[in-house]
């Protein structure tokens, strides 16, 4: 049986910014832009979460919600710093590990010899290693595979511990909300209810073939996390599956050329990070906010590896499919996915070309 850790820094952006800024602690803080400049909450500390504010939710109306909170930008470079710091804390433990974010990450302690094989220990002490380093607090979920661990760290926050035994793991899935599954999200929860699916133990009573009918490929997954399974490694080395850079305006756009020319210079912000990174892509993507907050995408695959001239051939092709123009956007991205090693797909490609020239 797997000893799996799930490590997750408590409200990790606030945490730093409390630690570092004696007079924000105890008191509601948000990390994230501007409310007067329709900024968006990347954080909050537990004191803010009292008022109902939460990650992804409009500045503006965090503020309205708590008008004596205090607002500081995202210090990126600080942040990222200290998860260096807690990476090289879990590579102590072992060298299983797999980051997710900045502040969370799976660690797998199987072979582990150190508290004479106890994970529960383990993580215990991992939890002492961060806060005597960096004076912030993590939660830990310990279970025998990673869905049940993710779960498990969420059980206790903050500053918890939480144990899913072989034996408990069935009966936890059963009594455990839709909603609270992770990997659900608020679309997958509203399609779930309508079939008449709003615990664990009514997801269990689906067979595999009727869940991946309803939800695809991921059905599979529904059918097994359903009975406390999950057979997913940890995996130290996590590839990265795709790229992109967007933008929040202080002003809605409405000029669809104004807009063309926003999607070109993100594009060759991501057009850069891939070469710096030396990954090249197949799948490029357009995401648009509307002003009313509903966020559609439109994508195009091609079989050559996207360079900026393709983005930006393809940014008209794809802006036609939407509504922008027609009506006001508050946000544009794009970003570049199906990533593979630069090196690699070009040699390919090179061989190819090769091949139809009978070189």
């Amino acid at each position: 049986m797997r000893k799996i850790i799930h490590i997750d820094m408590d409200a990790f952006f606030a945490s730093v910014e409390q630690r570092d800024h004696p007079e924000y602690r105890d008191r509601p803080l948000i990390v994230g832009g501007d409310p007067d400049q329709r900024g968006v909450v990347a954080a909050c500390s537990y004191e803010a979460r009292n008022y109902g504010i939460h990650s992804a939710m409009p500045a503006s109306r965090a503020r309205r919600f708590c008008p004596e909170a205090i607002f500081v930008r995202p210090r990126m470079e600080v942040y990222r710093k200290v998860s260096e710091q807690i990476r090289a804390i879990f590579r102590h433990y072992t060298d299983q590990v797999e980051p997710l974010s900045l502040d969370e990450a799976y660690l797998d302690v199987t072979e582990s010899e150190l508290f004479k094989g106890s994970a529960t220990l383990i993580a215990r002490d991992i939890k002492r290693a961060i806060f005597q380093e960096t004076q912030l607090t993590a939660s830990a979920g310990v279970s025998y595979n990673k869905f049940l661990a993710k779960m498990a760290s969420d059980m206790d926050k903050p500053d918890g511990l939480y144990l899913i035994t072989p034996a408990q793991g069935e009966k936890f899935v059963e009594d455990l909300a839709i909603g609270k599954f992770y990997g659900i999200g608020k679309a997958t929860e509203a399609k779930m209810k309508s079939l008449g699916i709003h615990t664990g133990r009514e997801l269990r009573k689906w067979s595999e073939e009727d869940l991946v009918r309803h939800f695809g490929k991921v059905g599979h997954h529904y059918y097994l996390i359903a009975r406390g399974i999950d057979k997913r490694p940890v995996n130290p080395v996590r590839i990265r599956k795709s790229l992109g850079k967007e933008q929040t305006y202080a002003t809605d756009l409405d000029n669809p050329a104004e807009m063309q020319r926003e999607l070109e210079t993100l594009a060759a912000n991501v057009a850069t990070s891939l070469h710096e990174k030396e990954l090249a892509g197949h799948t490029f993507t357009i995401k648009i906010k509307y002003d009313n907050f509903e966020l559609i995408t439109r994508s195009q695959t091609i079989e050559s590896p996207l360079d900026l001239d393709t983005m930006n051939a393809l940014i008209p092709e794809l802006l036609a499919k939407t509504e922008a123009g027609r009506r006001k956007v508050r946000l544009l991205g794009v970003s570049v996915s199906k990533l593979v090693n630069r090196k690699g797909e070009f040699e390919k490609l090179q061989k190819k070309l090769f091949e139809q020239e009978g070189i």
